[in-house]
């Protein structure tokens, strides 16, 4: 049986192939997604519920935005429902030919097996440049 850990690291092990069928597949139906207000594409809260939203208002908006977006994972580690990822997220904004490396910080909370709360903190003054 795989870890809470493990169901993570396998969510950003999709994103990184192109996966996002898979990637999906670990999201909870009624997942609610915290997304930075700072960043380009988040009008009002940042906040999202259900895969559909997610895909449409997060996802679909990155390569608008972004050339080349990655997010780069330095370790994910968790205990009990709570798992979290370190990195940072690479590209170029779109907008003013920036290139970023921003510090990056995702907190999941899983529940019967999916992943069904995500919160963000992001260095989105780095992105914004």
């Amino acid at each position: 049986m795989m870890t809470n850990t493990d169901l993570v690291k396998l969510a950003y092990a999709n994103v990184a192939s192109g996966n996002m069928p898979g990637a999906l597949e670990l999201f909870d139906p009624a997942i609610e997604w915290h997304e930075c207000k700072g960043m380009p594409f988040v009008n009002g809260d940042g906040f999202f519920k259900g895969p559909e939203a997610v895909v449409t208002n997060v996802f679909m908006n990155l390569p608008v935005y972004f050339d080349g977006f990655n997010i780069a994972v330095t370790e994910i580690f968790g205990t009990d429902d709570k798992v979290v990822m370190v990195g940072y997220y690479q590209g170029t904004n779109k907008a003013t030919g920036h290139p970023f490396k921003a510090n990056a910080t995702h907190v999941w909370t899983l529940k019967n097996g999916k992943l069904a709360h995500f919160f963000q903190a992001v260095d989105t003054a780095s992105i914004n440049k």
